[in-house]
């Protein structure tokens, strides 16, 4: 199987960042902002689960901006071949 050698840029780690030092956050959204971070700097991709519940988001209309913008961060950076 292909690994996807992408990783979160700076920018992006930074908001994930703030998402889960923000009690506010929901769940969801720091669940994407842990797999961001995670993925910065480093030769992680993401799981097939965390793939399905960022499909999931994008796909909602309950979810904010933020938390679809970590979606998309989060499926970029997925396994092309699941």
């Amino acid at each position: 199987m292909s690994k996807n050698t992408k990783q979160s840029s700076p920018g992006m780690a930074t908001k994930a960042a703030k998402i889960l030092a923000d009690k506010n956050a929901s769940a969801v959204a720091k669940s994407l902002a842990a797999s961001v971070v995670a993925q910065a700097n480093s030769g992680k991709q993401t799981g097939a689960e965390l793939e399905d519940r960022a499909s999931k988001v994008l796909q909602s209309d309950k979810y904010s901006d933020s938390t679809k913008e970590l979606a998309a961060s989060v499926l970029s950076q997925s396994n092309k071949e699941r």
